[in-house]
């Protein structure tokens, strides 16, 4: 039920409570032993020792999902509510399965590089778990989406989006030189994604496309394929509309779309009005 995004913080959320539950009844299995080093977490958590990874390949996916600690899960799906909701309100629903899982890949891509060829790294003796670098990877799409949409923050009131993102990513960089330096490397694997995925929308490419054919099915293609269009305003594009050449250039809903998209990335999605708001949402649930 609910939007892919809603779809994806309840499987986290009850993975977590599947999780803390098998290791509550199974504790006699290691008795002593910290939670995290419970056999179940070994069987699903991604090995730094490439070995070990070619023999666990599905991961590379249940990792994503993986969260032990109440404060890990917790900052995790906030963060993915508060950044992924700004990015499928921008470029929609299809496309926020395949920025999560590829935003993931290239998290374990930047992980297994520093754990096993920087000399911080633990030389291929660790494990990597939780949502961070796909949260990372909807973070600074967001922000390269719209780099001024103000948050409410409590105790401290409206912040751009931009500000946030440079802030975590201050912390992921202190903390590369941290005991949990892989895990910090992973966190900037998905900020590498975001920005890399941002970059290849303005010019016309959409890394996600196979992704969202494989979650979504294909999507019928534009009524003018002649007319090139970006990624950022596809999304909007309703199936049923009727040809732009026949439509008075002042009633062109499409014209409209791009205005309202240009005055976001300008000045944040807070500065429309309640009949733009309106008007995009309606668009977007014509897609």
């Amino acid at each position: 039920m609910g939007n892919m995004l809603t779809r994806l913080i309840i499987i986290n959320v009850a993975i977590f409570v599947v999780v803390r539950l098998i290791i509550a009844f199974t504790g006699h299995i290691n008795p002593g032993a910290p939670i995290d080093a419970h056999p179940l977490l070994d069987y699903l958590a991604v090995p730094s020792d490439l070995s070990e990874l070619i023999r666990k390949p599905w991961t590379i996916i249940t990792y994503m999902f993986l969260h032990v600690g109440f404060m890990h899960i917790l900052f995790n799906m906030l963060l993915l509510h508060w950044f992924g909701r700004i990015v499928g309100d921008l470029i929609g629903d299809r496309r926020i399965l395949p920025i999560y899982i590829l935003s993931g890949l290239m998290g374990i891509l930047f992980y297994l590089f520093a754990d096993n060829l920087l000399p911080i790294g633990s030389g291929g003796h660790s494990n990597l778990k939780g949502a961070s670098a796909a949260v990372m990877g909807f973070l600074f799409t967001a922000t390269y989406l719209s780099p001024d949409y103000n948050m409410h923050l409590p105790f401290i009131g409206a912040v751009k989006i931009k500000y946030i993102a440079f802030f975590l990513l201050f912390l992921d960089l202190i903390g590369t030189s941290a005991s949990n330096s892989g895990g910090a490397f992973a966190h900037l694997g998905g900020v590498a994604f975001g920005i890399i995925y941002v970059l290849n929308l303005r010019s016309g490419s959409d890394i996600t496309e196979p992704l969202q054919n494989l979650f979504h099915g294909k999507k019928e293609k534009p009524i003018n394929p002649k007319r090139k269009k970006s990624p950022l305003t596809l999304v909007y594009h309703k199936e049923k509309e009727k040809p732009i050449a026949k439509q008075p250039p002042e009633e062109n809903p499409q014209s409209k779309i791009d205005q309202i998209l240009d005055k976001i990335n300008k000045q944040g999605i807070d500065s429309l009005t309640s009949e733009e708001r309106e008007f995009l949402n309606k668009a977007g649930k014509g897609n």
